[in-house]
């Protein structure tokens, strides 16, 4: 016939090129469903939609390239031509009549999409025209009345080669699958709304397909590679028979996945491509869910962390950090764990253990304590010298990373391996990043804990060990540091004998805190030491001391409260004070009576001018009579936005009339530190003169 000839039949006729992406199927079947639609051949969309979309996939996933869809149609039928421009040659399937089912065991992935198209065309055959090839297919009605003009592709028409066109043979035995069948098969997908809808998918496509090939029975396995072993995913009719012969196909997914269908099916032409088809579609979602779990797995491993990271960080006691490690680990991580620290010698020794199973704890000390070359020890110091992960051979098996921090070994995590499976490559890595976050942690308890010592060392440096025994005068001081216990505070007391057989009280407060203030600190109380020495008058020696802060003190400033105290001339036991203060809080005087007051006269602060104004007040304490001296870290205790102050000082003290000085002070810190649940941000010094003299 001439291709005059065959174009006069053609009534419809749409040509497109597409690009090689997922949204090329969908293209085609919209233009196939278009044609379809003007030539009134709606009946046949079923199989044309199907064997459309099987063309046109298998050529966007093996062909790569540009795809040219051409789709004619006349009264009676259907031609659907898909060619690409991929070299080499078309995936030979038939070369016969259609073939039984020991040749299908042969075909190729790509070449069992023909199959389908030799069950439901009229007529199909392949193309090859230069650079491109292609297959098309031509679908009739099922009346029978195919015309003798039938349109055919325009290459066949004008003379270009024909490929392998099947000629007809009698069907093989077996169920055949509709088309109907086979779109609903190509469409089945999972619940995109469900937390796990790999089940219900995966039984969904096992009865479909299970249906259409006549199988008995049939099962999905999949094993997770979690130490559970193969379970069954979804499960169709009943258990096969022993002498059965079942039909099965791995499924493609990566390790640690593993997994098959089984179906207890007759061979049959189309029974295991179809299972091969179900497989590979089970294998696309299979390999979904475990990259799926995988990413919330490391999503979890990454929370993990950081909460782990955070409580380590929170703990900066050396002790607390090393036991809180093993509970970290086990049982996420490890049936065990044991962390164990290296000596300045470089010696091993146990800090912390922990066991899945309490009852074990006694067994794994025993064997972290064993010696001997072989030993779980020996191990653990290979670890630690090599800076290397070591594996831990039985009675507890496991392995061992080290603990590093700045370049420096503190000692091994060693953990034991899960009760059913072995470490995977992300739990190591995961052991790794806690092991490098436990050294971490443990070397920053270490610092602050030296830190602690160094702060304890110097501020009890800067105070008097022990406060004099004077007969008739009582002597009491109570210290609270600042809540961080590595911060070296500003404020401090002494207690110092002058040479007129007086008593100088000392109480002061330099600004700022950490090693700068104390060494200020230090400065004040030597250079006050000195002076009195020498019987300077307190005038002086403040005026001395100003200019010593003005000239060393590096920008900081003090205040300061000094009480020179001795007997009256009176001598009916009262005794007499010289109060000066240099800008500090005034002092309570506290009466025997009960009656309380604030005494004394501000002055001026010391290192913020040249000149300071210390006005002195002169007080006369009768026999059980006490001033009570305290720092700014006193008043300014806070509870939310209220602060203790003064007056709450001065009204916490009044009832204390009458007791000694031991007590005043006691209960006086008592009360400022219950007024607030937080801890002190600033010290808390108060100190007690008190005249214990009996009266006359």
């Amino acid at each position: 016939m001439s291709a005059e000839g065959v174009a006069s039949q053609v009534e419809h006729v749409r040509h497109v090129r597409l690009p090689a992406d997922r949204r090329t199927p969908a293209a085609a079947r919209a233009l196939v469903r278009a044609v379809l639609a003007e030539a009134g051949l709606d009946d046949l969309s079923n199989e044309a939609l199907l064997l459309t979309t099987e063309l046109s996939t298998n050529a966007v996933v093996h062909a790569g390239t540009d795809l040219d869809i051409e789709v004619s149609a006349d009264t009676v039928g259907l031609t659907v031509t898909v060619t690409d421009f991929a070299g080499g040659p078309i995936e030979t399937v038939l070369a016969h009549p259609r073939p039984d089912a020991s040749d299908i065991s042969e075909i190729s992935e790509r070449g069992r999409g023909l199959l389908l198209v030799d069950h439901f065309a009229s007529r199909w055959g392949t193309i090859h025209e230069g650079a491109r090839k292609g297959v098309w297919f031509r679908l009739d009605r099922p009346d029978g009345s195919a015309s003798p003009h039938a349109v055919v592709p325009r290459q066949l028409a004008t003379g270009a080669t024909l490929g392998s066109v099947p000629v007809a043979a009698a069907p093989t035995p077996g169920p055949t699958p509709t088309a109907t069948e086979m779109a609903q098969l190509s469409q089945t997908a999972p619940d995109p709304y469900a937390d796990d809808p790999l089940p219900d998918f995966a039984n969904d496509l096992l009865s479909r397909v299970a249906e259409m090939v006549g199988a008995a029975g049939g099962v999905v396995r999949l094993d997770r590679g979690d130490g559970a072993g193969s379970k069954v995913l979804a499960r169709y009719g009943r258990p096969p028979r022993p002498d059965d012969e079942l039909l099965r196909m791995p499924l493609a997914v990566n390790r640690p996945y593993s997994g098959e269908l089984e179906l207890d099916a007759a061979p049959s032409s189309y029974a295991q491509p179809l299972a091969a088809l179900v497989a590979e579609r089970l294998s696309l979602y299979v390999e979904n869910d475990r990259l799926r779990r995988a990413d919330l797995r490391r999503q979890s491993w990454l929370t993990f962390l950081a909460e782990a990271s955070e409580l380590l960080a929170q703990s900066l006691d050396v002790q607390l950090t090393m036991a809180l490690i093993p509970q970290l680990v086990v049982p996420r991580l490890g049936q065990w764990c044991a962390v164990h620290t290296t000596d300045e010698w470089g010696r091993l020794h146990l800090a912390a253990a922990s066991h899945a199973d309490e009852s074990m704890l006694p067994r794994l000390h025993a064997v972290l304590e064993e010696s001997g070359p072989e030993s779980m020890l020996s191990r653990l110091r290979e670890s630690s010298r090599t800076e290397a992960q070591v594996p831990l051979g039985p009675p507890m098996e496991g392995f061992a990373v080290p603990l590093v921090a700045r370049g420096q070994r503190l000692g091994t995590l060693a953990v034991g391996r899960h009760q059913r499976h072995r470490h995977d490559p992300d739990e190591i890595a995961v052991i790794e990043d806690v092991a490098r976050r436990a050294g971490l942690a443990i070397e920053n308890a270490r610092i602050h804990e030296e830190r602690r010592k160094v702060a304890h060392t110097l501020q009890q440096s800067l105070l008097p060990p022990v406060l004099p025994v004077v007969k008739g005068i009582g002597f009491a001081a109570e210290y609270v540091p600042t809540g961080d216990a590595a911060e070296v505070g500003g404020d401090f007391y002494d207690v110092v004998p002058l040479t007129d057989d007086r008593w100088l009280v000392v109480v002061g407060d330099v600004s700022g805190k950490g090693v700068p203030a104390a060494a200020v600190t230090g400065l004040v109380r030597d250079v006050i030491r000195v002076l009195v020495h020498d019987a300077r008058p307190l005038p002086e020696a403040l005026a001395r001391l100003n200019e010593t802060l003005v000239e060393r003190g590096g920008g900081r400033y003090c205040t300061l409260a000094l009480a020179a105290v001795g007997p009256a001339a009176s001598g009916d036991g009262a005794l007499a004070v010289s109060l000066h203060l240099a800008g500090h809080d005034r002092p309570v005087a506290v009466r025997a009576d009960g009656r309380a007051a604030f005494v004394g006269t501000g002055g001026t602060a010391l290192g913020l001018l040249d000149e300071v104004a210390t006005p002195v007040a002169e007080l006369t304490l009768r026999p059980g009579d006490a001033l009570v001296f305290y720092t700014d870290g006193v008043t300014e205790r806070r509870r939310g936005r209220d602060l203790f102050g003064p007056e709450r000082l001065r009204d916490a003290a009044a009832p204390l009339a009458g007791y000694s000085a031991d007590v005043v002070a006691a209960r006086l810190k008592t009360t400022v530190i219950g007024f607030s649940a937080d801890t002190p941000r600033d010290d808390i010094a108060i100190l007690v003169l008190r005249n214990d003299a009996l009266p006359n």
